[in-house]
């Protein structure tokens, strides 16, 4: 979802006569057909030039594997600029392993935090951002974060999201799921969530409390929930059949165009994502966000995103007031146009000479 647009605007750049070449580097983290080979279709990505098939383990395990292939790779085949997207383990060990060879690193997303070091993806932000060379922003609060860091200004590059590039290019796109009527869902008539942070599943007692929370909250509307993987384990230890209340609908982790779909035609979106929230913002719905801090503040102080916490019994009161049509309308941020990619290449280009 970050690259579709950074490789249609280089696409666009090479068939314009310009000087940037580039090669889809696919580590094989997320190696789930439904996380990762439907998104390659669906938004027209071509095809990845190396796959390094990192597949499963532990987030060391992956780090290691993701290091030595893309250093094996680097030295057979050396890059002029290693350009990463977003906070994912990935994002890290690519930008080691290249900086390490002198590869200088742009960092897409760079300088959001959420200031929870219990998140993996913070480590993996703070620790690339430390060793990036160009920044490219999705908001002023990423860029005053890196200004606070020491990064001098000729570094940082507000060029707006990628999500959102990809979002705008595929609205017209966007289709029902399979169980769209079997369900029985009407738009305006459901709520959609998305759960997989450990705070939120990995406790069985609390991912209990935490489904009750949500169904009690929406008051019988039907709730739609693609089961992130990290999540489907908690359901399997627990017998899902047995804690899941019978207004949340369990379903496969849905492709892009499917999913958004539903978030599009939600009531409201209740989630621990923090994409999610970027996304809702621009589509206008509605979101709760379950989580005690965000790295996307621009969500709630611009957009349609409140921030709930963690507590199961904070959620009703939030929802009350949607309940009774007392929610914020909210706006875009600024640059959160469709056209971040085209200011990528165009940066690059004049960076890489």
């Amino acid at each position: 979802m970050k690259i579709a647009s950074i490789v249609r605007a280089m696409q666009a750049c090479e068939a314009e006569g310009g000087s940037l070449r580039y090669r889809l580097v696919h580590t094989g983290q997320h190696y789930d057909a439904r996380m990762s080979g439907d998104f390659f279709e669906q938004l027209g990505i071509p095809a990845p030039d190396v796959n390094l098939e990192v597949g499963s383990g532990t987030q060391a395990e992956q780090t290691a594997v993701i290091m030595l292939r893309y250093e094996k790779l680097l030295l057979e085949r050396p890059s002029a600029l290693c350009l990463v997207v977003g906070d994912v383990t990935s994002t890290m060990a690519c930008a080691i392993a290249a900086q390490k060879l002198h590869v200088p690193v742009a960092h897409v997303e760079g300088g959001i935090r959420s200031g929870d070091w219990s998140m993996p993806e913070e480590i993996n932000r703070m620790a690339t951002d430390a060793i990036t060379n160009w920044f490219f922003t999705t908001s002023e609060v990423a860029n005053e974060n890196l200004r606070r860091s020491g990064v001098a200004e000729e570094r940082i590059f507000f060029v707006g999201n990628t999500m959102i590039d990809t979002l705008l290019a595929n609205m017209d796109r966007l289709r029902p799921p399979s169980f769209w009527s079997e369900l029985g869902l009407q738009p305006g008539g459901y709520f959609v969530t998305t759960l997989h942070r450990p705070a939120n599943v990995d406790s069985h007692d609390g991912f209990v409390r935490m489904l009750a929370a949500i169904a009690a909250a929406t008051r019988g509307m039907p709730v739609v929930f693609p089961v992130h993987p990290r999540t489907a384990k908690t359901l399997r230890e627990l017998d899902g059949g047995t804690v899941v209340p019978p207004s949340l609908h369990l379903v496969d982790p849905q492709p892009y165009l499917e999913f958004n779909w539903l978030v599009k035609h939600a009531f409201g979106v209740i989630t621990d994502s923090g994409g999610i929230t970027e996304e809702t913002t621009v589509m206008g719905v509605p979101c709760v966000t379950l989580r005690d801090s965000t790295e996307r503040p621009e969500t709630i102080t611009l957009g349609t995103n409140e921030l709930v916490g963690t507590d199961p019994a904070k959620l009703a009161p939030v929802l009350d007031r949607l309940f009774d049509g007392q929610w914020k309308k909210g706006t875009v941020p600024p640059l959160w146009d469709g056209r971040t990619g085209e200011r990528i290449v165009a940066t690059l280009e004049r960076l890489l000479g």
